[in-house]
């Protein structure tokens, strides 16, 4: 039986310790059911003990920040965890992750119990339940499991000028992610915006058309990036990564290994893309006489407009703008690993994707991410121009 806070993303800012230690035993169960399909037929060893890896430091993460143990965590400034296993275990990473995994949990559990019952001293474990779950989205992507669910095609929405507040303040809640922290009130002109992340089907007419291969659709960064993907199989890059096929119908590479739902795949027309970097979705964009939605503009639809028919959640969403944190968001907390990255060299995701855990499935979700960087469930939507 479960917990209905569990996943519920207010429930779950605010969360005292009760509700937190059950948040923590259930994220580190489904990191543990994730990992298991590593385990599977034709999973590639080192695919696997790549996981192994990243999940050890997940726990040594738990041992410095939230144990004592240490001073500096391995967090990169993009949330993924440092995957190289120390030389000690480098043979038998898996077997080393299981026993810290368990051991870290155990007593962080006990530290949080006898912890006081306040924000101030329960915001490690609010973050260590951040990294787990981000942790078993990462893994989800590593094993290419699961996919959006397909969606009939609605038209766009139009919203009326208004202003709108984005960010969360600071200090209000513990559990709030350091991305969120901060508030800035802008002004926003009306706008239409689409009701869906753009789909299998429109991405292929914007190939079909030679998206791939008209510059001017791209800017010179992208351009620049475009020819830097270079293989031995084609020229250029021509789809989104996982991606054997975009005309005639989309076919991508599902799972690892050779068990049941791996291998090629006829992905759905009404599918949002996938694995769709910033550079791709503004040539997209560019190609249709469109624009990537600015994060007031997606913020504001995806807390006001659920009812009239904004869907969010299939895709982690580029958006306009560089990644910056909000005015008045102060120092990121101890072992945090969404540090800002320096100005201007980083983009944003809005929003949460199908392996996200309801719980962040929250408004004021954002990551932040290179233009280039796809290895996340990333997609888009537009805007009119």
């Amino acid at each position: 039986m479960t917990t209905p806070a569990l996943d519920d993303p207010q429930a779950i800012r605010a969360a005292g310790r009760d509700l937190l230690s059950l948040a923590l035993l259930d994220a580190r169960n489904h990191v543990l059911q994730t990992l298991a399909g590593f385990d599977a037929p034709g999973v590639p060893a080192a695919q696997r003990q790549l996981a192994w890896a990243t999940a050890l430091h997940s726990a040594q993460w738990q041992q410095r920040w939230l144990l004592g143990a240490g001073q500096d965590g391995d967090a990169a400034a993009d949330g993924t965890l440092n995957a190289a296993p120390d030389d000690a275990v480098r043979d038998d990473v898996a077997v080393a992750a299981r026993v810290m995994l368990a051991q870290t949990l155990e007593a962080s559990l006990d530290r949080l119990h006898d912890s006081a019952d306040d924000p101030a001293a329960l915001q490690p474990w609010h973050l260590a339940l951040q990294l787990e779950d981000r942790l078993a989205e990462q893994l989800a992507v590593r094993l290419q499991r699961g996919a959006p669910p397909a969606r009939a095609q609605r038209p766009p929405l139009w919203l009326p000028a208004q202003r709108w507040r984005l960010g969360a303040g600071h200090g209000s809640h513990p559990g709030v992610p350091f991305t969120a922290w901060g508030q800035e009130d802008v002004a926003v002109p009306e706008f239409e915006i689409d009701a869906q992340p753009v789909n299998w089907q429109q991405y292929a007419e914007f190939a079909a058309d030679g998206g791939y291969d008209r510059p001017e659709l791209w800017g010179s960064a992208g351009w620049a990036w475009l020819q830097d993907q270079r293989d031995t199989d084609t020229d250029t890059r021509r789809a989104p990564r996982h991606v054997a096929q975009l005309l005639g119908g989309v076919l991508v590479q599902r799972g690892l290994g050779a068990g049941a739902g791996a291998g090629l795949q006829r992905a759905p027309a009404g599918q949002a893309a996938l694995h769709v970097t910033r550079f791709e979705a503004q040539a997209w964009c560019c190609w249709a006489g469109r624009r990537l939605p600015t994060e007031a503009e997606w913020e504001l639809a995806a807390a006001t407009a659920s009812s009239r028919g904004f869907v969010w959640g299939d895709v982690w969403e580029w958006v306009l703008g560089s990644a910056r944190p909000w005015p008045g968001a102060g120092s990121a907390p101890p072992g945090c690993a969404d540090l800002p990255p320096p100005a201007g060299s980083q983009g944003v995701l809005r929003g949460a994707s199908f392996a996200t855990r309801r719980r962040w499935h929250h408004p004021q979700s954002r990551r932040y991410a290179a233009p280039g960087h796809d290895d996340v469930f990333c997609g888009f939507r537009s805007c009119a121009v």
